[in-house]
């Protein structure tokens, strides 16, 4: 996840309280990091979290090393919160929309979110939203990025990931201080989801541990049928939402649309063998704002996948030919990026 958790709009509106938790909170968590190359060496450390602070720095070298990510202070140091997510970022869209509602700030420019580190905080602006007839979603983030600005740490949040997981996050979260857009949310994280799946793959193949290799290629397969499903319904709705008819027919439509979501995942379900990892996340009254969210960190992906290729696989010239594209005009990117690409499996 990218970008301050601090706002530019609300500025304007005198909600300083905004910015207050925001500031606080970025400063508390910075306050409880330590250098991981002390705690590697401290004997109160217990062996199992010593062990995976060592995998970080390995991960954390590889990323500049062998892809060409920022070599700088982020992720050599670690800071527990005592809690199991960084923060609480709210989504929200119209009953009959699939567009998310947008918050601007200074530095990271119009974003489809607002952060808070505090749930409570979160909830409370996820009911008032509600309250003007929007659809919310309150998601927990385990990472976010401050676009090299400050030295981000390692959390408790995600340091206990499996292990190519726990790469893919640090490679995604580097990917945000490589290159962003103000105002462009879908282009930014798809960009780090291209360049963190890419950064996994190679850094696999480094490690040369088969049984590390086969987790994460099972995890890797189920999630990207998991977002195929969650886009496909996206792109459903938003025939719906654009066909004619009245609310209440659209209403119904949509209804329609999240039932056959259900139930294609009873089947997915079932051909995993029963894996319920997101059985928590369909638990949830889904909305508009849970598909459309999980969809801006992939809809361009599979774009972003094409240029690289394009470069034959080299991540610097990608990322100078992906640098140069975002500066173009947003209709542009979006022409070039999010064109059908006939090999995409998530449809």
């Amino acid at each position: 996840m990218s970008a301050f958790a601090a706002g530019g709009c609300a500025w304007v509106r005198g909600d300083l309280a905004y910015y207050w938790q925001s500031a606080s909170g970025h400063l508390s968590m910075m306050q409880r990091a330590r250098p991981i190359d002390e705690l590697v060496d401290d004997p109160s450390i217990e062996p199992a979290l010593r062990a995976r602070l060592r995998r970080v720095l390995e991960i954390r070298a590889f990323a500049s090393s062998d892809l060409g990510l920022p070599s700088n202070g982020s992720y050599r140091r670690y800071a527990d919160l005592d809690r199991p997510f960084v923060v609480w970022n709210v989504f929200a869209t119209p009953e009959l929309s699939m567009q998310l509602r947008q918050w601007c700030f200074p530095v990271a420019g119009c974003v489809s979110y607002r952060g808070y580190f505090d749930r409570a905080q979160a909830e409370d602006v996820a009911r008032s939203l509600r309250a003007e007839g929007f659809e919310t979603y309150v998601a927990g983030i385990p990472a976010y990025s401050t676009l090299g600005w400050f030295d981000d740490p390692v959390l408790n949040t995600f340091i206990r990931y499996p292990e190519g997981e726990l790469a893919r996050l640090i490679f995604h979260e580097l990917a945000h201080q490589v290159l962003y857009v103000k105002g462009d949310t879908t282009f930014n994280e798809s960009f780090a989801t291209a360049v963190e799946e890419v950064g996994v793959e190679r850094w696999l193949a480094a490690r040369g541990d088969p049984d590390v290799v086969n987790a994460y290629r099972a995890y890797a397969a189920r999630r990207a049928q998991f977002v195929g499903l969650l886009r496909r319904a996206k792109g459903a709705l938003e025939q719906v939402y654009a066909g004619g008819g009245d609310a209440e027919a659209r209403r119904a439509g949509k209804q329609a649309v999240f039932r056959a979501l259900r139930e294609d995942y009873a089947a997915l379900k079932a051909s995993w063998g029963g894996y319920a990892g997101y059985d928590r996340w369909f638990a949830q009254e889904l909305t508009n704002a849970h598909l459309a969210s999980v969809a801006t960190y992939h809809a361009m992906v599979p774009g972003f996948r094409r240029m690289l290729a394009a470069e034959g696989g080299d991540l610097p010239r990608f990322f100078d030919a992906a640098r140069a594209l975002s500066k173009r005009d947003k209709a542009t990117r979006d022409r070039l990026l999010l064109a059908p690409s006939p090999d995409d499996p998530s449809g």
